[in-house]
């Protein structure tokens, strides 16, 4: 499997070195990264070459590098039934950069792009209706984002004095944050219940 999938690399880097920053084999997948400009001929490429047949868009994601100037890899993956082999595409961008949408060459990419803007604020330029899917069209920030802190900003409850849903700022409490200190990694000098039968 892995000489097939360095094959298929050495025939990507041949037939488009316009598009191929680098290829690599590990862990029996393919990774390719690609240029933010030749992303859909590239991946137009992948559908229509008779060596490659990637006809299936599996998945769209992101991964946030926020020390990095190209803070965002967008990760594509791609099926080839006709082949039985998979692919992964990378492309590295800036925070303000704006990703050409895939749609042209597979309309799955319609929902994956749309995830990817809630989750991580990427913007794809060319979507015909790019808005958030997972979050409410309310909320603040992108819950992928590394700097996203854990609790969020706002916390949704139902008022049942106001009879409907209300958003409030996260305010955390000492008492919220409840702490064991049964624990043996405490330092707590007792024995827990339980414990006592070892001994026995």
């Amino acid at each position: 499997m892995t000489e097939a999938l360095q094959d298929l690399a050495a025939h990507l880097e041949t037939a488009r070195p316009d598009c191929v920053l680098a290829s690599d084999v590990a862990f029996g997948e393919l990774t390719v990264t690609v240029t933010l400009a030749a992303l859909v001929p590239f991946c137009q490429f992948l559908k229509e070459d008779d060596t490659c047949r990637f006809s299936t868009l599996v998945d769209i994601t992101a991964v946030d590098h926020p020390d990095r100037e190209r803070r965002f890899d967008v990760v594509y993956h791609f099926l080839s039934m006709y082949q039985n082999q998979r692919i992964r595409v990378r492309v590295e961008v800036r925070e303000d950069d704006m990703v050409p949408s895939l749609i042209p060459v597979h309309k799955a990419a319609n929902w994956f792009e749309r995830e990817v803007f809630d989750m991580f604020g990427i913007l794809f330029s060319g979507h015909p209706d790019l808005r958030r899917l997972l979050t409410d069209y309310g909320f603040r920030g992108h819950p992928l984002r590394k700097d996203f802190p854990t609790t969020g900003y706002t916390e949704v409850r139902y008022d049942e004095a106001r009879k409907r849903v209300v958003y409030e700022p996260v305010s955390l409490v000492q008492e919220y944050r409840q702490f064991d200190f049964m624990s043996p990694w405490e330092g707590a000098d007792y024995v827990l219940p339980g414990d006592e039968k070892k001994g026995a």
